[in-house]
């Protein structure tokens, strides 16, 4: 049974392994290049290091997940994220750099929302929707809670003694994972959602079709949510904001976010997730639409951060959602890091990508090209939307 509790405990985990790992480099990047003297791709590539390491892993996560509980898988990522950290805190050359990145990819494909996800789907099966939305909550506060705290961090000790800090915050978590039960969905219970998940029957070509349509939004979508992790604040001010407006103005991203998870748990309940889910990708070109102007215009660049924070936000939940109509629920793991594995790979390849086109081409065809992923994302959300939401009679 999934009780509030643990909803409240994987909320809690999700904001601090979200901002101690994937939003580490966003904090740290430059910081870390003046120190060591390093290039920034060098430097982002660390980045793009552990992303291919969570896409090698994947699959084979959510399988241990679906046999063996969330618990072990959890608790397990929780040690590898502070031996990541520590790690890292110590790195002087780029062989221990490197290795402390890939020990946090396995780390953070341990911890974070897909694990969560397949943890909460195994409980509790069809179920599971709601708090699967509710523990996004806190999780999409994890840059506007760690990115100033990181700072404050690496003002009074480095950011070296910042990251070892980090190292105790992941400690913290486990025992938030440990109170992950072991227990299967005892019945096949009526899902309590609107929507009654024929979808899931999909066989042959319409689920290969399905699983195509999944992969491809979140594929893109990682993508995006991998640069713009990055380089939103770069970006701000290569557009011609001040770096001090650039850094409050990309905070708003987990402002938006977590604005549009809790739309979605007060008001959501009825909502069809096909629906939320192209609602979601829409919100992602009129964000980068709006982001184009961000450079003239301080509302522009608010309307950016926020719409994009909105969209992503939403996208969590309906990449988590959205197999549980399409897919059996007792395979969930298994299929869902099969599927993802590809956007890691895609993701690991984002941060360097678009420092090689904001050097090459300017902030601007940084902006463009997340527009036409955007609207690819949109694109496979549409089609889904169209041949697999349930028909009502």
């Amino acid at each position: 049974m999934i009780t509030r509790w643990l909803v409240l405990w994987l909320g809690l985990s999700q904001l601090i392994c979200w901002g101690i790992s994937y939003y580490l480099i966003g904090g740290f990047g430059d910081m870390i290049a003046a120190d060591l003297g390093w290039s920034r791709s060098l430097v982002f590539g660390g980045f793009s290091a552990a992303l291919v390491v969570m896409s090698l892993v994947s699959s084979m996560t959510g399988r241990f997940i679906d046999r063996h509980g969330g618990r072990v898988v959890m608790t397990a990522g929780s040690c590898l994220l502070a031996l990541g950290c520590v790690g890292l805190s110590l790195a002087h050359d780029v062989v221990t750099y490197y290795a402390a990145w890939m020990v946090l990819g396995l780390a953070m494909r341990a911890t974070l929302y897909d694990a969560a996800f397949a943890s909460l789907a195994r409980i509790g099966g069809p179920q599971a929707r709601r708090p699967i939305s509710q523990i996004t909550l806190l999780g999409g506060l994890a840059s506007t809670t760690f990115w100033p705290i990181g700072n404050g961090l690496a003002s009074l000790f480095g950011w070296r003694g910042a990251v070892l800090a980090y190292a105790g915050f992941a400690l913290m978590t486990i025992p938030l994972h440990l109170a992950i039960p072991n227990a299967q969905e005892l019945a096949a219970k009526p899902a309590l959602s609107a929507s009654p998940g024929p979808a899931r029957t999909a066989r042959g070509s319409g689920r290969f079709l399905a699983a195509l349509l999944y992969a491809g939004t979140a594929a893109f979508a990682n993508v995006l949510n991998s640069g713009m992790s990055a380089h939103m604040i770069p970006i701000l001010a290569g557009l011609g904001l001040a770096a001090s407006v650039a850094v409050w103005i990309a905070t708003l991203r987990g402002i938006g976010q977590s604005a549009a998870r809790l739309c979605e748990i007060l008001f959501g309940k009825k909502l069809d997730p096909f629906d939320l889910n192209l609602g979601a990708c829409l919100a992602l070109p009129v964000s980068f639409i709006a982001g184009l102007w961000s450079g003239t215009s301080i509302a522009a660049a608010i309307v950016f951060a926020l719409v994009y924070g909105a969209g992503n936000g939403l996208l969590t939940i309906t990449r988590g959602t959205l197999p549980l109509l399409l897919f059996e629920p007792r395979e969930y793991g298994a299929i869902v890091g099969r599927l993802l594995a590809p956007s890691f790979l895609l993701s690991a390849a984002a941060p360097l990508a678009y420092a090689s086109l904001i050097e090459s081409f300017g902030e601007r065809a940084a902006l463009e090209l997340s527009l036409a992923l955007a609207l690819g994302v949109f694109g496979c959300a549409l089609v889904l939307r169209l041949r697999f939401k349930p028909k009502r009679g």
